[in-house]
């Protein structure tokens, strides 16, 4: 008899639990609500009136309109012109055999001296630990640098660079003389 009135007072209490929550403050919540939607006003702003479009003549006549093709033509001209001078510049530096000391940027390289071998002027680069002779004519660097002209002081060099478009342009450099360092 003890078994069977523990579930029958649990189910009791869970009753009389269940009954606390009567719809009675659910229904004067719904009519709230409902009232204040009926209250409520929405507030538009109006739209204001569109401005009068007022046409504007065509002054430019005298120039050359801006969807003429021969403004086309002449903007596709001067790309294929400028792309010719581009590759002109780099064509024959792919076709030939790399030096050695284009392999090396050029700030590996210190220049420690000049001669005169027979007439040709002669620089000594030194790269680590080697020593290598250069004239004008040979290529250092990884721009595709060739030396134009080699003083006591100094060589000078043309690079072969990429600009900010891609174009490819000439530089020159200079390499001078680094007396001292070791």
């Amino acid at each position: 008899m003890r078994k069977t009135m523990i579930p029958l007072g649990l189910m009791l209490l869970a009753g009389f639990l269940l009954s606390g929550c009567a719809s009675s403050d659910e229904d004067e919540l719904r009519s709230w609500m409902a009232q204040e939607r009926a209250n409520a006003k929405p507030r538009v702003t109006p739209l204001e009136e569109p401005k009068p479009f007022k046409p504007q003549a065509y002054t430019a006549a005298d120039g050359m309109e801006p969807f003429n093709p021969l403004k086309l033509i002449q903007v596709l001209r001067k790309e294929s012109a400028q792309a010719n001078t581009s590759a002109n510049l780099l064509a024959p530096e792919l076709n030939r055999r790399k030096e050695p000391l284009e392999a090396e940027p050029l700030d590996a390289m210190t220049m420690v001296g000049s001669l005169d071998k027979k007439g040709v002027p002669t620089a000594l680069i030194r790269v680590g630990t080697l020593l290598y002779q250069v004239r004008v004519g040979n290529y250092l660097g990884q721009n595709y640098g060739k030396i134009t002209k080699i003083t006591e002081n100094s060589i000078q060099l043309r690079e072969i660079v990429q600009d900010g478009g891609g174009d490819w342009i000439e530089r020159t450099s200079t390499l001078e003389l680094q007396e001292g360092s070791k």
